[in-house]
């Protein structure tokens, strides 16, 4: 008997996806927002397949913003993941297109008011920050990064409820970091 799953049930199967890239194009984070686990963040080494699948253990949906259009297809290439075959997914820069909301996520961001701590950094820089940490050991860096990308992840949960007219509720702080 299959049971219907209520609003609460299907938000918490969701998980908002967004990577960083090298300047060669590998991932050098994925980040994973789950309303019911918190962050994850995949770092470097620990950006695996098999890293994936467990912090997605359990989604039914994947969220993200221009995912059909980067996320996807480069996780795709580079760990050999078909997500979009796997798992239902909700690219918001379509829902945003559609409510007249042009722009990038940063864009969309100020447009609706949504906050950030890592105000002026943007995807551009992510590969930067990743090349300072990796040819220098600059800690400060990689902190930077993650801070990018866990903001990433976590708006767009704000950012969809916003969409939808749903209550905005303040995303779980916790951060689990895989780095091997």
């Amino acid at each position: 008997m299959k049971r219907e799953m209520s609003f609460v049930d299907e938000h918490l199967m969701r998980a908002y996806l967004d990577i960083e890239t090298t300047f060669t194009g590998a991932i050098s984070v994925i980040g994973i927002y789950r309303p019911d686990y918190g962050a994850t963040q995949l770092v470097g080494g620990g950006v695996t397949d098999l890293n994936l699948y467990g912090a997605l253990e359990g989604v039914a949906t994947l969220v993200t913003f221009n995912g059909s259009g980067f996320d996807l297809p480069v996780i795709r290439k580079r760990l050999l993941a078909d997500l979009r075959a796997e798992y239902a997914h909700r690219d918001l820069l379509h829902i945003c297109r559609q409510h007249g909301l042009r722009g990038g996520l940063k864009a969309v961001e100020q447009h609706l008011g949504i906050r950030r701590d890592t105000t002026g950094i943007s995807g551009w820089d992510a590969p930067r920050l990743w090349q300072r940490y990796e040819a220098e050991g600059d800690r400060a860096a990689l902190e930077t990064l993650l801070a990018y990308n866990y903001e990433d992840v976590v708006n767009l949960a704000v950012l969809e409820a916003l969409l939808d007219g749903d209550t905005v509720v303040a995303p779980d702080p916790g951060i689990r970091i895989v780095i091997q």
